[in-house]
């Protein structure tokens, strides 16, 4: 493996910026200084200008694989999020056959292993009757515990209250919850049917998969965790009024912790009429106010990660009418570089971004080595330059389902450089070829 050295960027990692060059060599963060002389025959990248980031972890994609591989797979997923600066995924169990025991655990990672240009980890899913997987789960193996509160792809609501307390006081590992009240929803789709029959216009989104559906369903995951002491991280929070049950501050001493999703702080309700079923995700794009109060909760550090929610569909399935268009949009290849423009537009800092992006998920999920700019680190290393453009159209669309929420819009940022594992991944908008993630290791004990 050639060493790099990355000269004269803007480093931001662990509260601070300050411009450093950073050297590269065996796939590690060999060493950061104001100043390094180049080793013989080392790749020499100049980062004037250019931030230089701990790369993306990405805690929540939906990569298709095994079983819906038409919408996606791991390879073509994990290419387009190292074009987006993400260096390591955490994959959700809703797949064909779930990933609900230790042998699909076991059997997802050996088809990541040699396949990944970005490191990989997964999620042993809860359902009403595996307690006893999830009590024995092999936790050097899975990054969490996801339990769909609501039903959202997949068959893998857990709505049994006695499923749920036992999961809760047995877990080993840190909770992932997807939060909706789902008889609240039935109820919602029921009226929309009355009122509509089946040509709901896609503004009855977020009536449907409601405000009160979602704050209902957080409030009792919270009260779940607190009764039994568990770790309990609650995903793609959508709400304004779901902000007041976290603590803000430092994640650091939280038992509770709170992610929002990139869509969810870029689109608003205004924008179904214009994209339609294309922004249909779940829980739903609510309204500006909501997006207002999301960024705002992110500054503040009462939202501790953020994440992408990627769950890509074909085209032609959504652009079925309401009932019948999946819900889920592709989300890696854009992720970074449109939170880099909210950072740009002053609703929160560059390090705060960085704290969110990956020191939080590393240290949330126990992951070794990785989510810091720290000499001896595995290098997972985004480049990206704050005043280049990227015109979304004009460059192809890496997810496997070949679109784009994001089409027509222009970033004011731009991914350089990704390095995964000390290996180029993605350089001046091509794939490298032969970058090969790897499987993310856990420090716990």
């Amino acid at each position: 493996m050639t060493d790099t050295l990355i000269t004269n960027a803007t480093l931001v990692n662990e509260g601070e910026r300050f411009i450093a060059d950073l050297l590269i060599s065996d796939g590690r963060i060999a060493r950061i200084d104001g100043e390094i002389a180049a080793p013989p025959n080392a790749e020499v990248i100049d980062g004037s200008g250019c931030y230089l980031l701990p790369g993306m972890i990405d805690d929540q994609v939906h990569f298709r694989e095994p079983g819906l591989t038409d919408k996606a797979d791991l390879a073509s997923e994990s290419r387009a999020a190292v074009a987006g600066g993400i260096t390591s995924f955490m994959d959700m169990p809703n797949v064909k056959p779930p990933t609900i025991d230790n042998e699909a655990l076991v059997a997802k990672l050996e088809m990541a292993r040699g396949r990944c240009a970005a490191n990989y980890g997964f999620y042993l899913g809860a359902t009403n009757d595996n307690i006893e997987a999830i009590k024995s789960v092999d936790i050097t193996r899975a990054a969490g515990i996801k339990i769909f509160m609501g039903a959202s792809t997949g068959k893998m609501l857990v709505d049994d209250e006695s499923a749920l307390e036992a999961i809760f006081e047995h877990s080993p590992l840190t909770i992932l919850t997807h939060c909706e009240d789902t008889p609240m929803i039935e109820a919602n789709a029921a009226k929309a049917r009355e009122r509509f029959g089946e040509d709901v216009p896609m503004s009855q989104h977020p009536v449907i998969r409601s405000r009160e559906a979602c704050m209902a369903s957080s409030k009792k995951a919270i009260d779940l965790a607190t009764r039994h002491d568990a770790r309990l991280h609650i995903l793609h929070i959508t709400t304004a009024e779901e902000l007041d049950l976290f603590t803000s501050g430092p994640m650091a001493g939280k038992q509770i912790t709170a992610e929002a999703c990139v869509h969810h702080l870029f689109f608003t309700q205004d924008d179904y009429e214009r994209l339609g079923t294309l922004i249909k995700c779940n829980p739903a794009i609510k309204t500006a106010e909501d997006r207002a109060a999301l960024l705002k909760a992110v500054a503040n550090d009462t939202i501790d990660i953020l994440a992408t929610d990627h769950a890509p569909h074909i085209r032609t399935d959504k652009d079925n009418p309401y009932f019948s268009a999946p819900a889920g949009l592709p989300l890696v290849q854009h992720a970074l570089i449109s939170l880099v423009d909210q950072v740009s537009a002053g609703h929160f800092s560059m390090e705060q971004l960085v704290q969110k992006m990956a020191h939080n998920v590393a240290d949330r999920f126990d992951i070794a080595e990785r989510g810091y700019l720290r000499e001896g680190y595995w290098a997972d290393v985004v480049l990206v330059d704050p005043n280049a453009r990227t015109v979304v159209d004009d460059e192809p669309v890496l997810a496997k389902c070949g679109w784009t929420p994001f089409t027509g819009h222009t970033f004011n940022a731009r991914v350089m450089t990704t390095f995964v594992s000390g290996q180029r991944a993605y350089h001046d908008g091509k794939l490298s070829q032969g970058c090969i993630g790897e499987a993310l290791s856990y420090d716990r004990r």
